[in-house]
């Protein structure tokens, strides 16, 4: 005698049904959208860190460079890569070259140029600082610089800023609150 294989109790039948199926995506959108913002808070968070550590290898690259090679050094925003724009709003991008004839703009060709992090990102440097000199002993020229990095949208709480003394030192660090919003867009 030839028995018949059943599936649960069910005779023939194998797979979900639709109710099933659509209970399914419901709890997996549920979930979905419950995970969104913590996921955009990290985006943002990593952008943030990214832009910081570029802008913090760009400094040591200019003072590295200017002790090696024992001449000023410029690091400026730039919005072509080929000229220091004369402004406190570093977001379009930087460079970094010589500039022994003081005229806050490189001489010859950039050393190295950074490009835009994107819209979601905004750099900013100390009011009155448009540029950072790097001496031969590894000074850096004039007051001390900040650069902030403000997400565009939201989250001022995640800005990150870099500080550079005097003596040169560079130092990552959290920006202090209401920075951001103390700073234009």
């Amino acid at each position: 005698m030839k028995q018949e294989l059943t599936y649960a109790g069910r005779r023939g039948r194998a797979g979900f049904t639709l109710v099933e199926q659509i209970m399914a995506l419901a709890v997996a959108a549920v979930l979905a959208c419950m995970a969104a913002p913590s996921l955009h808070a990290m985006l943002v968070r990593t952008q943030l860190r990214t832009a910081q550590m570029d802008y913090y290898s760009a400094l040591q690259y200019a003072r590295t460079s200017a002790i090696l090679q024992q001449r000023r050094m410029l690091l400026c925003p730039s919005r072509d890569g080929r000229r220091c724009s004369d402004e406190t709003d570093w977001t379009a991008g930087w460079l970094v070259g010589p500039d022994q004839d003081r005229d806050n703009q490189p001489d010859g060709a950039p050393l190295r140029v950074g490009q835009d992090h994107g819209r979601r990102i905004r750099v900013a440097s100390t009011i009155g600082r448009r540029s950072m000199h790097f001496q031969p002993d590894g000074s850096a020229e004039g007051s001390n610089l900040t650069l902030l990095f403000c997400p565009s949208s939201g989250a001022a709480a995640q800005a990150l800023s870099l500080k550079v003394s005097n003596a040169g030192r560079v130092r990552a660090a959290p920006a202090a609150p209401g920075d951001c919003a103390s700073r234009p867009p």
